[in-house]
């Protein structure tokens, strides 16, 4: 090891080893968090935690995130040389240690809170869904370039993730045998019923669930939908690797939400928890999980609709088991 990076591995485990910034590795390794957050967990003063939040950044183990008005905190990608930190994080996660158990149960609380007024916003606007919509495109442009993304094939299984209305559904309901939407708002569940059954699609089914634990068997999925949701999320990375869970090898994901913007009344009245996303970190999170970016499309509103947002749309895919590429490479050469 050279004087340098020997120094540096110092200067991280002096930042590291002292109690609060401990814990706050420890919270930060369950999730990306705001000081707010972590000062409702750590039970200390804002400035406080401040203080040890920059020590962290500054010795490169916590990255600083920000948002708009918020700024999200997480943790770096540990080098090989920090393999020892990562297992003890890992290792205190779980930790029957009193003071991590009692920093578990709030951090639960705080995600708890989070989830709570995330389902007041949906069980309150429910009947307004469709028209916050039309804050970007025509809803008809931007489920034409889905379509168009997505092709014609007939697939067996299109599950839609966060459903909301069930749009995504009926919208697709000629390329797939069996469709499952998922929510967790009982209102926004009951509206997507009713939609579905006005427009006759009797081959979807909708479910209560959360995205993060979804009662889906593993590897069934052909397509699955993300659909204007994850910019309400606090972890979309976390989403879009369990969304990944769901795919068959070859199966795609189709994401659609916002470019990164800066309208910030999104955030404060209506639930909105990440001001959209940039190319770079879909396809950071996709590589993280193992799915490969097929394509991305921007849909951009014209120059005279000042005020809308853009739309990205992302196709995403689970690559092919190497031995059925090899198998079907062998049958094309036979």
């Amino acid at each position: 090891m050279s004087e340098a990076s020997l120094d540096h591995t110092l200067r991280i485990f002096r930042a590291v080893g002292e109690e609060t910034r401990l814990r706050i590795m420890v919270l930060l390794a369950r999730g990306e968090l705001t000081v707010t957050e972590l000062t409702q967990i750590l039970g200390q003063s804002q400035p406080r935690v401040s203080r040890h939040i920059k020590i962290l950044a500054e010795a490169g183990v916590v990255e600083r995130y920000p948002e708009g008005a918020w700024v999200f905190y997480r943790l770096q990608d540990m080098k090989p040389e920090m393999a020892v930190l990562e297992k003890s994080l890992a290792l205190l996660k779980s930790s029957s240690d009193l003071i991590i158990a009692r920093d578990r149960e709030r951090l639960e609380q705080v995600r708890r809170a989070r989830a709570e007024l995330a389902a007041s916003y949906f069980q309150e606007s429910a009947a307004e869904w469709d028209s916050l919509r039309r804050l970007h495109l025509p809803e008809s442009d931007v489920e034409q370039a889905m379509r168009d993304m997505l092709g014609t094939t007939r697939v067996e299984q299109f599950v839609d993730l966060g459903t909301g209305t069930g749009r995504m559904l009926i919208v697709f309901q000629d390329i797939y045998a069996q469709g499952v939407g998922f929510d967790l708002s009982r209102e926004m569940l009951a509206v997507a019923r009713a939609r579905l059954e006005e427009a006759g699609v009797t081959h979807a089914r909708i479910r209560q669930s959360d995205l993060f634990s979804l009662p889906l068997e593993s590897g069934t999925a052909d397509i699955v939908c993300i659909h204007q949701v994850l910019h309400f999320l606090s972890d979309p990375a976390t989403a879009i690797s369990s969304a990944k869970t769901l795919l068959k090898p070859g199966g795609r994901m189709l994401v659609a939400d916002f470019a990164s913007h800066e309208l910030e009344f999104l955030r404060e009245n209506h639930a909105h928890r990440r001001l959209g996303f940039s190319d770079a970190e879909v396809q950071g999170w996709a590589q993280g999980c193992g799915l490969d970016l097929v394509r991305s499309q921007t849909l951009a509103p014209g120059k005279s609709e000042k005020g809308k947002l853009t739309v990205k749309l992302w196709l995403l895919s689970l690559p092919q088991d190497k031995k059925v590429k090899s198998r079907r490479k062998a049958d094309i050469h036979a």
